[in-house]
C-alpha cells in the first residue's frame, strides 16, 4: 500500500476542503493508498512568530480579518508573512525534515501557499526520489513565493491555464506541470440531484416561486452579508436569499434577529452547500475560487465584487468571471441592488446560464490519475467518476 502525506491549514476553508475532497475521492475509488492529512499549522506551531507576538495562530488571524472585512493592504501583510517565512527558513526546513524521517511517505501534497519552497526543500533532501505535488487552489498564482516556487523539484497541479502558463514562466518543464479541468471540489458537489428547487426552497420556510439567491463568503461568513441584506431588502426586489454564515456565529444570530421584509433562510456551518445551491438561481458572494467553481459545477452564475479590499491572489478570478461571462463583476457591493435586478432580467440570467453550463470541471477525479503516475503505476485502469451515493439530509 502506498502511502500520501496532504498538508493543508485551516486560513480559510479552501485548503482544507481540497485535501478532504482528495481523500475522499481516492477512498470512493478503493485506491491502494493510504491518505492522511496533516495540519500544517499544528506541525509548525512552534515557529508561529505571530502566535507568539499576539496569542492567535496565524491561520486565525487570517480568519478574523475575512470576517470582518479588514482586507485593505492585504498585499503589504502578505509580503510581510512571507519575508518572515524567509528569516525563519532554515529552522523550519530543519523541522520538517525531522517530522518526515518520524512519518515517511511515498507521495507528498500540498495544497497551500507560501511555505512551498521550505516543504519542498525538506522533503526531497529526505526522499530525493519522491514526488513532492503542490495542487493550487486558486485559479492563478499571486508571484512571487505564493503557489509556484523556481525550484525543479516541484511538481504543479493547475486548474486554470493562467496558472499553468505562470509555472512555466518560473522555469518548470511539462513533465513537471498538470493541468486539470478546473478547481478541486469535493465529490459530493458532482452528485446527481433530481430534487425540486420549489420543494426545498419550502422546506426552508421560503416561498417555491421567487427567484432566490444563495448568499456565500467562505466557511468563516463575512459581516458584508449583512449590509448586503439590508440593500436588497430596501430595495424591494422580487428575491429571497439564503445566508450562509459558516462559523460566524455572530453574523447568523444578527440577521436571524431581524425581522425582514426580504424572505430569507439563514445557516451556520454546513455540509450541505451543494443541496443549498440546488435550491438558488445565483450565488452572490466575495471571488473566492472555491465559491465561484461551486458554482459553476452547481450551474449558478455568480455575482461578485472586486476593488481594493479584495484579497490579491483572488483578483483575477474576476477577471475570470467577466472572460467566460459567466456573472457580474462589482466594484463594489453598494450596488447589489441595480446588478440583482439584472441578474433577474430573464434574457441576462439565460445568457449567463448558457456561459455556466460551458464550464466543465472534473478536477477532483482527474488529480488521482495524475498522482498514480507520479507514483509510478502509469498502467492503472481510469477509476469511475461517479461520487458514491451520500445520505439525505434535511436542509
Amino acid at each position: 500500500m502506498k502511502k500520501i502525506h496532504v498538508l493543508f491549514h485551516d486560513g480559510g476553508g479552501g485548503h482544507r476542503n481540497a485535501a478532504v475532497a482528495l481523500q475522499a475521492v481516492i477512498g470512493q475509488q478503493q485506491r491502494d493508498w493510504q491518505i492522511e492529512l496533516i495540519q500544517f499549522q499544528d506541525l509548525t506551531d512552534r515557529l508561529d512568530v505571530l502566535r507568539k507576538l499576539t496569542g492567535i495562530r496565524i491561520q486565525q488571524q487570517y480568519n478574523i480579518l475575512l470576517q470582518n472585512g479588514w482586507t485593505l493592504g492585504s498585499t503589504y501583510l502578505l509580503r510581510m508573512l512571507q519575508a518572515t517565512i524567509r528569516l525563519f527558513h532554515r529552522p523550519l526546513v530543519n523541522l520538517l525534515e525531522r517530522f518526515w524521517r518520524e512519518k515517511p511517505a511515498d507521495l507528498l501534497i500540498s495544497v497551500i501557499p507560501h511555505f512551498n519552497r521550505q516543504i519542498c526543500e525538506s522533503w526531497t533532501k529526505v526522499y530525493p526520489a519522491r514526488p513532492f505535488v503542490t495542487i493550487i487552489t486558486d485559479l492563478a498564482d499571486f508571484p512571487p513565493r505564493f503557489w509556484i516556487e523556481p525550484i525543479k523539484d516541484q511538481y504543479v497541479i493547475a486548474g486554470a491555464e493562467k496558472a499553468a502558463d505562470q509555472a512555466r514562466s518560473m522555469g518548470h518543464d511539462d513533465a513537471h506541470i498538470f493541468l486539470t479541468s478546473g478547481m478541486i471540489l469535493r465529490p459530493d458537489f458532482y452528485l446527481e440531484d433530481n430534487s425540486d428547487p420549489q420543494e426545498l426552497r419550502k422546506e426552508m420556510g421560503l416561498r417555491p416561486d421567487l427567484p432566490t439567491a444563495i448568499v456565500l463568503f467562505g466557511g468563516h461568513g463575512s459581516k458584508v452579508m449583512y449590509d448586503i441584506t439590508e440593500r436588497l431588502n430596501a430595495a424591494g426586489l422580487p428575491l429571497q436569499l439564503i445566508l450562509i454564515c459558516g462559523r460566524n456565529e455572530e453574523l447568523a444570530a444578527k440577521l436571524r434577529a431581524r425581522q425582514w421584509k426580504l424572505p430569507n433562510h439563514v445557516v451556520g456551518f454546513t455540509k450541505e452547500v451543494h443541496r443549498l445551491m440546488r435550491a438558488a438561481d445565483f450565488l452572490i458572494g466575495k471571488p473566492g475560487p472555491g465559491s465561484i467553481a461551486e458554482a459553476m459545477v452547481r450551474k449558478l452564475p455568480v455575482l461578485i465584487e472586486c476593488n481594493a479590499w479584495t484579497l490579491p491572489q483572488e483578483r483575477y478570478n474576476a477577471e475570470w468571471v467577466q472572460e467566460k461571462g459567466v456573472g457580474i463583476v462589482l466594484k463594489s457591493f453598494e450596488d447589489v441592488a441595480e446588478s440583482v435586478k439584472r441578474m433577474l432580467d430573464p434574457a441576462s440570467l439565460a445568457a449567463f446560464r448558457k456561459n455556466v453550463e460551458a464550464q466543465e470541471n472534473s478536477a477532483v477525479f482527474e488529480i488521482p490519475e495524475i498522482l498514480a503516475k507520479l507514483l509510478g503505476e502509469p498502467g492503472a485502469e481510469p477509476r469511475s467518476r461517479t461520487p458514491a451515493p451520500v445520505a439525505t439530509h434535511t436542509l
